[in-house]
């Protein structure tokens, strides 16, 4: 019997641990949040700042997303998770926007959690890779952030 050589487990790659020290220092600035109305505009505007340091590919696409998000489902709410743009209802995150360039991929992706309920069938999508917003691109997300919006 051949022995096959396995990879040891490494642990998190540099660029998972720098999200998940984001991740932490995102719930502790929400703690420190006054009002829900101040709440929900600094939580937008972190969402805003973090699209503007994106390399160009990213960012042109990540506003595109923010936009239709924003106009065609005003109920999720923009915040940071993970480092990332997200749109959560209810605080929890139904949405959202990864770059390419966070973890050094090949594209950029659009990602839905189970709380978007885009389920057809016995088998559906979660994640879908961008590399630029088409019209017909902005017609798909338009439907599945309404879909997740409930």
């Amino acid at each position: 019997m051949g022995t096959k050589a396995t990879k040891a487990y490494d642990g998190f790659t540099a660029e998972e641990r720098a999200a998940m020290k984001e991740h932490a220092q995102e719930l502790k600035k929400q703690s420190r949040r006054g009002s829900r109305a101040d709440k929900a505009a600094e939580a937008e505007r972190d969402v805003l700042a973090k699209i503007a340091e994106m390399p160009e590919s990213d960012r042109v696409m990540a506003e595109r997303v923010h936009a239709i998000v924003k106009t065609n489902a005003p109920a999720l709410a923009p915040k940071l998770w993970y480092g990332m743009p997200a749109y959560a209802l209810d605080g929890k995150v139904v949405c959202f926007f990864q770059s390419a360039d966070k973890f050094k991929a090949r594209y950029a992706t659009l990602g839905f959690n189970d709380t978007a309920e885009l389920d057809e069938g016995a088998m559906w999508a979660t994640a879908f890779a961008l590399t630029g917003v088409t019209p017909e691109v902005e017609e798909r997300i338009t439907a599945l952030v309404k879909k997740a919006a409930g």
